[in-house]
């Protein structure tokens, strides 16, 4: 888990800013949930066969003898706060979140235990062009973003009734070829066998070219939903690829999943990942609900971008940088750091007392273009000397505050 300094803050201020406007444009409403969510929420949500509930939640027993988790993911969280009160009976829900995510996971580049997530959640749309219109979001911010390299692969995981047609046949297959899978591959036969596609091991995936496809187990209404979302991209044209190895990593999803990736990041390709998930809802105790969403992750995507820009998004220099020296002088600045900030202006006042040399030198790395000085003299005529830092032509005022304020606003 890292602080996020100073420093680093402004780019990540941009990214939400953007995505903030991109769902205001899309009739997208933000939601907020809790960190903390009873256990027994993402242990029926995720799936208790996955890694994230098997391996990565943080869990703790509370004082009321609660099992309490951290947030592993927001889909669930969100689902169950429509539910919980009453949005459902209101029509369909475009909600966006954001915010910390917690999984005890390896640390490395761009992924951390405490990571950052943006995602999007559409509750009550069944038909396939909300997949689409989904997916448009996520690609569009993205590449407002200016992230390179984009490249989406979709799939369908079909219906409930497809998947433990494929199941069934995937689990022969994986258990006549036990013993060439890597060690995390076969324990997953009998607890997740649809991870094992996901493998990252080469020899697995090598070996998994042979394996039964879920395209071939697809009933012909999946197939032919499919086939309207990959049309409803097509007339977008946004440009996809299909990936037949596509599962995601949680046990909610099902017809429509997709990855967006970026070439910028290497081995760590995925920003964005999500899908359809029809039967959560109702497995939450909710109505029978259609949905589909998406999260991004943004400690990886703040990565891609740095490395994108050459270096980290700087600080805005602040209009106005007030320097003084002496109680009265400090009296005066204060109410001239006030006044300004009240107008709009940003205005650093320097409380250091130091020599006005000293002084000015922090003023000039501020950045700022205008310093506002104040000493014994200027103080005891209720004054402020206006002074250009970028500028040593321009000529110095000596000014009231107020009319400093309005100097620097450009209404003398």
């Amino acid at each position: 888990m890292v602080d996020l300094l100073p420093e680093h803050t402004p780019l990540w201020q941009q990214l939400e800013s953007t995505a903030r406007e991109h769902f205001r444009r899309a009739a997208i409403r933000e939601i907020r949930t809790p960190l903390l969510e009873a256990t027994e929420l993402f242990a029926r949500g995720i799936g208790e066969a996955t890694d994230v509930v098997g391996k990565e939640m943080y869990t703790f027993i509370d004082r009321g003898e609660r099992s309490c988790t951290l947030r592993p993911e927001g889909t669930a969280s969100v689902v169950r706060a429509a539910i919980q009160h009453g949005l459902l009976a209101q029509g369909p829900q475009r909600l966006w979140y954001g915010g910390p995510m917690f999984r005890y996971e390896r640390p490395q580049a761009g992924r951390q235990r405490q990571f950052h997530q943006i995602g999007v959640e559409l509750l009550g749309v069944a038909d396939a062009t909300s997949d689409a219109e989904a997916i448009a979001v996520a690609w569009d911010l993205l590449a407002d973003l200016g992230v390179g390299g984009l490249q989406l692969e979709i799939n369908s995981l079909g219906s409930a009734d497809d998947r433990l047609r494929y199941r069934a046949e995937l689990v022969s297959w994986l258990e006549a070829h036990h013993d060439q899978l890597d060690a995390d591959s076969q324990k997953c036969i009998s607890t997740n066998p649809l991870r094992v596609l996901d493998s990252k091991n080469a020899d697995t995936q090598a070996l998994l070219a042979g394996a039964p496809t879920l395209a071939a187990a697809l009933c012909g209404d999946s197939h032919e939903r499919f086939s309207q979302v990959r049309q409803a991209l097509e007339a977008l044209g946004i440009p996809f690829v299909l990936n037949p190895r596509l599962v995601r990593g949680l046990d909610y999803y099902g017809h429509t999943a997709f990855e967006i990736t970026s070439s910028q990041l290497g081995a760590q390709a995925t920003v964005c990942g999500g899908g359809r998930y029809d039967g959560l809802v109702e497995q939450l105790g909710g109505p029978a609900t259609a949905a589909v969403g998406w999260a991004i992750g943004l400690e990886r995507l703040v990565l891609l971008l740095s490395q994108a820009q050459g270096a980290i998004a700087a600080a805005a220099a602040p209009d106005l940088y007030v320097i003084s020296r002496g109680a009265a002088a400090e009296r005066l600045a204060l109410g001239l750091c006030r006044q300004g900030r009240q107008a709009g202006l940003v205005v650093e006042r320097d409380a250091s007392g130091a020599a006005f040399a000293k002084q000015f030198k922090r003023a000039d790395k501020s950045g700022a273009v205008w310093a506002a000085v104040a000493g014994e003299e200027e103080a005891a005529e209720a004054v402020v000397v206006l002074k250009h830092l970028r500028d040593p032509q321009r000529q110095d005022r000596r000014l009231p505050i107020g009319a400093a304020v309005q100097e620097l606003l450009g209404r003398e």
